[in-house]
């Protein structure tokens, strides 16, 4: 009796470890577990009657269009799907390096900066957890420049990655090392709700994509409710010029651009109408000119402090009526010492935050009057 007792508990330890170690295919991987609803370069997809999931990028570089990378982030023993040659995780990753500075953002917004590790170009980051921990978040390098000791050295249980026009340079490195890595496709996204959605395909990774949801939720409910506000209460938008020179080039942002899309959110009118195209197109110095003589307002001037420095910078620009009128607004009140900026850090974590800013340089009437101090802009004197 004694051993058959113990054949049968035998017999079912070993039928529950093939349960936690049994494998999917590729295939079976169909139930969608997270569809966003702002963002377009992500999903989360799983199979049924397992724990695991696939973190699916789309188009994670420009010109990327019908390229996918998959993440399967394993759970409960499980193994990736047969012939799955991309990278596999274990969920809940703890150790994270950061190569750009919204997944540390992201992060932060989680309530888990202390999972970041690594990071690009440490002195610009904002985040005050990665300011205070200096030991434990190593500045591993820029790509095309990383120190791979250095990242070894920090044991990661996984890198998160962009690319640009194409795939990261770090890949074949990291593949030589087997430290597992993810595209992060944020920057990518036109919505600014859809930039921010990518909180929760960190949080996926991390597992506590429960969290995720429930720290993402109120913000497009404050966005969008603000969005409401201002277009019931205005009757004109003013015109909007952006940007100075960058390299030589005086870039403007497309119609269907997340700047365009936070200033018609506001409730303002960007002034260039011209590039309906997907990405940023370069105008010459008498274009810009010209626009920003019919503008009412002028964001985002480049790296000037106050009104003089941006007259110094550009001087024919003096005359204009937003300059003289003193409507010209930075994004650039949240630096740190070696300036670096958070508006391009937690700004894209919170776009209502944002909105918020605009809606007070745009129309301040519609807001109360103790609630129009600006988060990330300020007025260049």
């Amino acid at each position: 009796m004694k051993k058959l007792l113990r054949f049968l508990l035998v017999a079912t330890v070993a039928l529950a470890t093939a349960c936690t170690t049994q494998i999917a295919s590729l295939e079976d991987y169909t139930l969608s577990i997270y569809t966003p609803s702002y963002a377009s370069g992500f999903e989360i997809a799983g199979a049924e009657g397992m724990q695991s999931t696939l973190l699916k990028t789309k188009s994670p570089w420009q010109g990327a269009e019908g390229t996918q990378t998959t993440l399967f982030i394993a759970r409960n023993g499980e193994k990736a799907p047969a012939g799955f040659t991309r990278q596999v995780v274990e969920a809940g990753a703890r150790r994270i390096v950061c190569m750009s500075s919204t997944y540390v953002a992201m992060l932060d917004a989680l309530g888990q900066a202390n999972r970041i590790v690594g990071v690009s170009g440490k002195d610009y980051i904002t985040n005050e957890y990665v300011t205070a921990h200096p030991e434990a978040v190593a500045d591993i390098g820029f790509d095309g420049n990383v120190d791979y000791e250095l990242l070894l050295a920090q044991k990661p249980d996984l890198v998160l990655l962009f690319g640009i026009s194409g795939a990261s340079g770090m890949e074949p490195k990291l593949l030589e090392m087997g430290i597992p890595f993810c595209y992060i496709g944020e920057y990518l996204e036109e919505s600014p709700l859809g930039k921010a959605e990518w909180l929760v395909a960190i949080s996926e990774i991390t597992d506590s994509r429960a969290k995720g949801e429930t720290v993402f939720a109120p913000i497009p409910e404050r966005y969008d409710t603000l969005k409401e506000k201002v277009m019931a209460a205005i009757s004109e938008n003013p015109k909007v010029m952006i940007n100075t020179p960058y390299a030589g080039s005086w870039f403007m942002a497309s119609t269907e651009s997340y700047v365009a899309r936070l200033i018609a959110d506001a409730g303002g009118d960007y002034i260039y109408k011209k590039n309906t195209s997907n990405r940023s197109l370069p105008i010459d110095l008498e274009e810009a000119y010209m626009l920003t003589v019919q503008a009412d307002m002028w964001l985002n001037a480049g790296s000037a402090a106050s009104l003089g420095e941006l007259k110094s910078q550009f001087p024919k620009f003096a005359n204009t009526r937003c300059v003289r009128n003193g409507a010209v607004y930075n994004c650039n009140k949240r630096l740190n010492a070696a300036g670096g900026n958070d508006y391009w850090e937690s700004g894209v974590v919170r776009p209502d935050v944002v909105l918020h800013d605009l809606i007070a340089i745009m129309h301040p009437e519609v807001l109360d009057e103790n609630d129009r101090e600006l988060h990330y802009y300020q007025r260049l004197e």
